[in-house]
């Protein structure tokens, strides 16, 4: 499910402080602490072509929206291909320096799908609508809630604006493992959150964390 990449952890720059570890080992329950400033990276992003397996349309919109949003982090960004079905790796962490990419299973809204076909039909940013809202997100704070420890978004568009206040977040959840493509041929719905198997959601935690920017989408 997941592409070569290295493994040496980041250090979040915001809200929590992620260990420097294995990015597939289990995060700990973590207390609040004092914010940390973003600091923002000095190299410019990468620029063309997209990284192989990011369909290129797509990340132009993802670099657009970091510059237009003005994200401090832009070492790392998450790009959500919802073109795709959910029995494909179409989450994609990008390092914007050197082009790296990691790819994981990733859920989408049932009232996205609501054939439960695998694919995203159509986006909300609707309270009530149990979808998947489009467009620019960065993360929030940990918590821990149902699904155990996870990661709140804040969505920076009219699209996703929502987000916080409808809980989006980044949670694992059983219906996001892999063997349920084995058994079902596509994941499970989430409630629009952005739900991972348990292991590739602490490895996008811990890329992600501190204010770093998610891009949700699809190119029709």
């Amino acid at each position: 499910m997941l592409s070569s990449a290295a493994t040496s952890g980041l250090p979040a720059l915001a809200f929590r402080t992620v260990p420097d570890a294995d990015p597939l080992a289990p995060l700990p329950s973590m207390a609040p602490v004092t914010p940390a400033p973003v600091v923002a990276t000095t190299s410019t992003p990468l620029a063309t072509p997209a990284p192989g397996g990011i369909n290129p349309a797509l990340f132009a919109r993802a670099k657009a929206a970091l510059d237009q949003h003005q994200v401090a982090a832009r070492d790392w960004i998450g790009i959500a291909d919802f073109s795709k079905v959910s029995s494909d790796p179409r989450f994609h962490l990008v390092n914007l320096m050197s082009g790296e990419v990691e790819s994981f299973l990733v859920a989408h809204g049932r009232g996205s799908d609501p054939d439960h076909s695998g694919f995203v039909e159509r986006f909300s940013n609707d309270f009530g609508s149990n979808a998947t809202s489009s467009g620019a997100y960065t993360t929030a704070d940990y918590y821990n809630g149902k699904y155990g420890l996870s990661l709140r978004v804040a969505g920076l568009d009219t699209s996703n604006n929502n987000a916080m206040a409808r809980a989006i977040v980044i949670h694992n959840a059983w219906y996001a493992e892999p063997d349920m493509i084995a058994s079902h041929g596509k994941l499970g719905r989430s409630e629009g959150c952005f739900a991972f198997g348990k292991a590739s959601q602490d490895a996008v935690m811990r890329r992600l964390a501190g204010g770093r920017m998610i891009y949700a989408d699809k190119i029709a």
